[in-house]
């Protein structure tokens, strides 16, 4: 399960405290992943010069 289905699929009201951990690894995940392509795209564009 990850933290967009759970908000947009119509996913139950209470979460279990495993759950909302869960939630937040994932969600987390997401935001590593992005700060990676971030930081990426910028040494990317700096090599161009």
């Amino acid at each position: 399960m990850n933290c967009y289905s759970m908000q947009y699929a119509g996913a139950r009201q209470f979460l279990t405290k495993a759950e909302k951990i869960e939630m937040l690894k994932e969600y987390k995940e997401a935001l590593d992943n992005e700060t990676r392509g971030v930081s990426e795209r910028i040494k990317e564009l700096e090599d161009q010069d």
